[in-house]
């Protein structure tokens, strides 16, 4: 078994030469726009889950995932030849939406908050809603305090 500082190396290096693998060295026509998010290594280093993230609608994004699943061989041929180590791990790929998702929610957030502010908006130019007209505002004095603050006005 690997210290978890070997498996966190390893996952970092996988991932980078994954990326660049797709990038530079997998002339699949069905890749697309395709980043590598994350890597999961198994812990006797057997194992790789590949996460990656795909731009475009489904249909592109099962394109990519098919042009993915039949590269395996390739990707694992060339990681086992830049990565020095003794066992170069089975591949799989995975989508990874966690991105779309987030992407999704702040949408979902600043539409809410679009809503409120208009909400907001909406009662301030409406007195009637609020409030202000109806209640009789208190009298300010307009009489300047001296500088002595007894709070008589210089009398």
């Amino acid at each position: 078994m690997a210290s978890p500082q070997r498996i966190e190396r390893l996952r970092e290096l996988i991932k980078e030469e994954t990326g660049q693998i797709l990038q530079f060295e997998v002339k699949d026509p069905r890749l697309g726009f395709v980043s590598v998010t994350d890597v999961e290594l198994s812990a006797d280093l057997h194992h790789a889950k590949i996460y990656v993230s795909v731009l475009g609608n489904d249909e592109q994004k099962a394109q990519t995932m098919e042009g993915l699943r039949s590269a395996v061989r390739f990707v694992r041929g060339e990681i086992g030849r830049r990565i020095k180590i003794h066992h170069t791990p089975e591949i799989q790929f995975r989508l990874d939406e966690s991105i779309e998702r987030g992407t999704r929610l702040v949408k979902m957030i600043e539409a809410v908050r679009a809503k409120d502010d208009e909400a907001a908006a909406g009662e301030a130019k409406d007195p009637a809603r609020t409030g202000e007209e109806s209640a009789p505002r208190p009298e300010t004095s307009a009489r300047k305090e001296e500088p002595g603050g007894d709070g008589q006005g210089g009398r």
